[in-house]
């Protein structure tokens, strides 16, 4: 029987293979090693590989896809509902394999060498600023031992220090200095190749975070920042809405604007993420139509219709709208909530009004 179908089960050492043919039917139940792998898939005919998007993952699909085959990744907590009685590794390899041929499954892009070197830049610099936040807790104990309380911010730790080491009239034994002394090198240290990362990561910005949707009757609908997906992207998008809340103008900026009057009446971490969001569907925007951020943006009109859309929120008029480049589009401003389309007048230059309800 031809083999069409194939789920692996990845490990460190020993993969479990199983295969079926066009009809279903198991023919290949197999274990191999790592280097028996890609040898064993070059002697078969191009078919659908499936794996668990797990460690390693995307190494492998980009290998296996060289050879000609058709790779699929599969979040794993979208495979667990087709394993049958205990889990085991073939067990997995057969929910693997009977997950991929679903029709409606979601799967996960495979990454790029590139894209992947840019991830775990992320990574290293995410442990590298955990591991100064412990340093700085570690000295801040040490220092609460002898009766030293240094203010809030790790800044005041980077300043405190030396000048605690500086001051004679401290009464700090000369051990423990000089164990202060090395705590405060290696914090400088970790400051410097933090920094080093930041640069090699300044020009990336092709990742994007897609806000949850609750769609029906043709109408979408983007809802609050989902907990699935990327979690460090996730972050980065909410540190940046409250860097962006500190330099915040409300009577320059919309956005700014909205967030205080969303700070009056709900709490600063969920005003917080709330903003996150917006900047996430504004990325998710300018990217998907490929267009440049404008401060001064606003919802455009089609020609033919009197009816103000927002191409950014989707539906099938803004999809029209940014597919047919010859329709004239006009930049109109916003109109409040409290006004509908039908107690406004258009003048002479076809701008429209409030009027007197007919």
């Amino acid at each position: 029987m031809k083999l069409t179908t194939v789920g692996i089960d990845l490990a460190k050492s020993v993969f479990q293979v199983h295969g079926v043919d066009e009809r279903g039917n198991t023919v290949l139940r197999k274990q191999l090693r790592r280097n028996q792998v890609l040898a064993f898939f070059a002697r078969q005919e191009r078919c659908r590989i499936g794996m668990e998007a797990c460690a390693g993952a995307h190494y492998w699909a980009r290998q296996l896809t060289t050879l000609g085959h058709e790779v699929r990744l599969i979040a794993p907590q979208f495979v667990k509902p087709y394993v049958k009685a205990n889990k085991t590794d073939a067990a997995d390899a057969e929910a693997i394999c009977e997950a991929v041929t679903r029709p409606s499954m979601r799967f996960v892009p495979i990454k790029s060498e590139e894209q992947q070197t840019v991830l775990s830049l992320h990574r290293a610099r995410a442990g590298l600023v955990k591991a100064r936040t412990a340093l700085a807790n570690q000295i801040r104990g040490l220092l609460t031992e002898y009766g030293i309380v240094l203010a809030v911010g790790i800044r005041q730790v980077r300043v405190g220090v030396p000048a605690l080491l500086e001051d004679g009239e401290r009464n700090l034994p000369p051990l423990f200095r000089q164990l202060l002394s090395r705590l405060h090198e290696h914090l400088h240290e970790l400051d410097e190749q933090v920094a080093a990362l930041d640069r090699d990561i300044t020009a990336w910005h092709q990742t994007r975070l897609v806000p949850r949707q609750h769609s029906s009757g043709g109408k979408v609908r983007l809802q609050g920042i989902s907990k699935r997906g990327d979690v460090y992207l996730r972050t980065l998008m909410i540190h940046g809405a409250r860097a962006a809340e500190r330099t915040a103008q409300p009577d320059r900026s919309a956005t700014d604007a909205w967030t205080a009057m969303m700070a009056q009446r709900r709490p600063k971490n969920v005003v917080l993420v709330a903003r996150a969001n917006k900047h996430a569907r504004i990325v998710w925007a300018l990217l998907a139509h490929r267009r440049e951020y404008q401060t001064a943006y606003r919802p455009v009109r089609a020609a033919a219709t009197d009816e103000f859309v927002d191409p950014t929120r989707g539906g099938a008029l803004a999809d029209d709208m940014m597919a047919r480049q010859d329709r004239p589009w006009r930049v109109e401003p916003m109109l409040p909530r409290s006004i509908k389309l039908g107690e406004l007048v258009r003048d002479p230059s076809g701008r429209f009004h409030q009027g007197q309800r007919r």
